[in-house]
């Protein structure tokens, strides 16, 4: 793809939008009815300050014409964003690989009402580097190892070994005691969407999940579990830890999703990526990575 005629700002990179079809008198009237949320002033403003501009570079004014199938690109901007109190730390850092220690609460990568305030984009604007990419996710409630790739020629290599499953991925949990178990045991099901936004929820049928459970320490009130995911489908850990009935504590969305806890961070939820391994396919050295956090 071709160079984004904006350049990133403040670590976040320019925003790009393919006009559907339709007919619109102008590209203001399109623009007010796909983004309600925003405000008529506001997209005066960015147009005024030469902000939204169309594939080749033109600046486009609210009167511009609607052409379907033409991509304009634009900065996202929030009114308010919340300060999320939590650092993250580099673990590691070479040409290809960013390796990072991500804390509770702070998401991945811009979505919603989170913009400045995600990992993703505090390390564009530490490392000043465009091309930075998550190379696979934690949920913003989960705290632990993920890894950036830094370079768009050794992207694909690094991400073809999640699509095969060779990462080795460890996690821990609090959650409470299971009893009438032998450790450790796999536990298996089919998971598929739930009947609320973006919650998931097992059913019958052929499983798609799977993972091996182990117990790391006994605690007074709780067990200390070790999970090793074989396969990673979204909150996988949460729906098979809240199916056995030892759902994972602080969790707000299994085996009930709570109401939003907004900006309150006083309560994390008690999972951590503790580990990843691999054999590098550039190198072939054996590469491995751990949380300095605990539960």
């Amino acid at each position: 793809m071709a160079a984004a005629p904006l350049p990133m700002r403040d670590g976040v990179a320019p925003s790009y939008l393919w006009l559907p079809e339709g007919q619109w008198p102008d590209l203001l009237s399109f623009l007010l009815v796909r983004f309600p949320d925003v405000a008529e002033a506001s997209w005066r403003d960015r147009m005024a300050r030469g902000e939204v501009r169309d594939g080749e570079g033109r600046v486009l004014a609210p009167v511009s014409a609607f052409r379907r199938g033409m991509r304009i690109f634009y900065y996202r901007e929030l009114a308010a964003e919340t300060p999320i109190p939590f650092k993250e730390e580099v673990l590691f850092m070479d040409q290809h690989l960013l390796v990072v220690d991500k804390p509770h609460f702070l998401p991945m990568i811009p979505s919603g009402r989170f913009l400045h305030e995600t990992l993703l984009v505090r390390l564009k604007k530490q490392f000043n580097e465009e091309e930075l990419t998550p190379i696979h996710r934690l949920d913003r409630e989960t705290a632990g190892v993920v890894i950036f790739s830094r370079r768009q020629d050794s992207r694909g290599a690094y991400q073809s070994l999640f699509q095969q499953r060779v990462i080795e991925k460890e996690y821990e949990a609090l959650a409470p005691h299971l009893h009438g178990r032998d450790f450790p045991f796999t536990y298996r099901s089919r998971m598929v969407e739930g009947d609320k936004f973006f919650t998931m929820k097992e059913v019958e049928g052929e499983p798609n999940s799977e993972t091996l459970i182990d117990v790391i320490e006994q605690r007074a009130d709780c067990t200390l579990y070790r999970l090793l995911p074989h396969t990673g489908r979204q909150h996988q850990l949460r729906v098979h830890l809240a199916a056995l009935g030892i759902p994972i504590i602080n969790d707000a969305f299994y085996p009930v999703a709570l109401p939003c806890k907004q900006d309150d961070v006083s309560a994390p939820l008690k999972l951590l990526a503790r580990r990843i391994a691999f054999d590098d396919p550039l190198t072939g050295a054996r590469r491995e990575f751990f949380s300095r956090r605990s539960l």
